[in-house]
């Protein structure tokens, strides 16, 4: 799936406007950049760096620490809510 990065969560690694190749599912490490959808938003899609996982729970977060909102402020996710990996980026914004 492709997905595109709004706002400033994930800079410097992401910017808004990029644009990302996203495999579904599969197995992650720490340090991934993953998608998630939070099971208290559905249909939202959020990019963020897998930081540990702890049994079968998963923390986030942002690369920007000043932008972005992540398990900082949720606390772990459940690993359903985790949707895929980032694989790389194919368009930069300008």
């Amino acid at each position: 799936m492709a997905v595109a990065i709004e706002g400033a969560s994930m800079e410097p690694t992401y910017r808004d406007g990029d644009w990302l190749i996203v495999a579904r599912g599969g197995s992650h490490k720490p340090d991934d950049c993953v998608v998630i959808e939070r099971q208290e938003r559905p249909g939202i899609y959020l990019i963020k760096r897998l930081i540990r996982i702890d049994g079968a729970k998963y923390w986030v977060e942002g690369d920007n620490k000043t932008a972005s909102t992540d398990s900082r402020q949720w606390g772990a996710l459940e690993r359903n809510e985790i949707i895929g990996k980032v694989l790389f980026r194919y368009k930069k914004a300008r």
